[in-house]
């Protein structure tokens, strides 16, 4: 299978590209040019030099490609207007859906996140659950997962979206404060350490994309793919506890005095155009659930994550000891 590939220099799009090249499907991957580092260059992917907002280089990326696989979007990045946000994570995906029809794709996946879905109140959500995107990345990743899908339906694009849980692994540097400050003992849970997080291992969710990318019944369909598991915030404090050897603390720090200082930290930085020690988002980690039904995924795709969040910690806090980054 030939297959386009956006977000490569990134965690995801980086370990579905190695997937894909081991497999021996060509790839051809969009990369600023700046970011083309050796390793990618070695992959033996044509990487193909632009971003989002270049339709002439996502002609050149899709074309001859039976497949289109769209991980790239703008995070939480301070120092943005709103515009930025919904002109890559909307307006890039619809200049690339553009493309891809263009060049007779046969199949799209689009990486949307299950922070569409808000704080999960009776959990766990699945994919009818209401969407209740609660910050600017949520929304415009909201209203490109349906700007897919309604191009799909109208111009008969073949469309997937899979919704990633919280992705972690060898590498992945998102929970990396996390397991630093339990590992030096001193990690505090904020709020009542009840709230639901909801994990997946790295190589789950390269699993489910190609799974995703392959089966049939994919087509038209809102996929979450998440870990076999998911845990509340005390005990998923607890499990990087026994694998980094460290502490949590026997203490408790309330929510909104927290949540308080994360909303000054982001107006001050906006103004600077630092980006901010503490997010309200960070407080969010731990105050709202985020539990979810991976049934779907299961029942149409055949998906079967095979890393259990003990597992994966373990795994994890070993990569992160040898690196020497704990």
């Amino acid at each position: 299978m030939r297959v386009a590939l956006t977000g490569a220099t990134g965690y995801t799009g980086g370990r579905l590209l190695e997937a894909l090249c081991r497999r021996g499907d060509g790839v051809s991957a969009l990369v600023r040019p700046a970011s083309a580092t050796g390793a990618l260059r070695a992959s033996g992917a044509r990487l193909v030099e632009g971003d989002l907002s270049d339709a002439t280089a996502l002609r050149r990326l899709v074309e001859g490609a039976d497949a289109v696989v769209h991980v790239a979007a703008v995070y939480r990045t301070a120092g943005h207007p709103d515009s930025y946000y919904h002109d890559v994570n909307v307006g890039g995906t619809e200049r690339l859906l553009e493309a891809a029809a263009a060049a007779g794709a046969r199949r799209f996946v689009h990486t949307s996140t299950v922070g569409v879905l808000g704080q999960v109140e009776r959990p766990p959500a699945d994919e009818s659950s209401p969407l209740a995107p609660g910050d600017i990345y949520q929304k415009t990743k909201a209203e490109a997962e349906a700007l897919a899908l309604d191009f799909g339906r109208r111009r008969g694009v073949p469309v997937a979206v899979v919704r990633p849980g919280a992705i972690y692994g060898p590498a992945e540097t998102r929970l990396l404060k996390l397991f630093r400050a339990i590992a030096r003992r001193r990690y505090a849970i904020v709020g009542s350490g009840r709230a639901f997080y909801h994990p997946v291992y790295i190589d789950d969710l390269v699993q489910g994309f190609l799974l995703a990318l392959e089966r049939p019944e994919a087509v038209g369909e809102v996929f979450i793919v998440a870990g076999p598991q998911y845990v509340s915030q005390a005990e998923l404090a607890a499990i990087i506890q026994r694998h980094t050897g460290g502490r949590v603390l026997p203490i408790r720090i309330p929510a909104a005095p927290v949540l308080w200082a994360g909303a000054l930290c982001e107006t001050v930085c906006a103004s600077l155009g630092m980006e901010p020690p503490l997010h309200r988002r960070r407080v969010e980690f731990w105050t709202k659930s985020r539990a979810f039904s991976i049934e779907k995924a299961r029942r149409l795709l055949g998906y079967d994550p095979q890393v259990d969040i003990e597992t994966g910690v373990a795994r994890t806090a070993a990569w992160y000891r040898e690196a020497g980054w704990l």
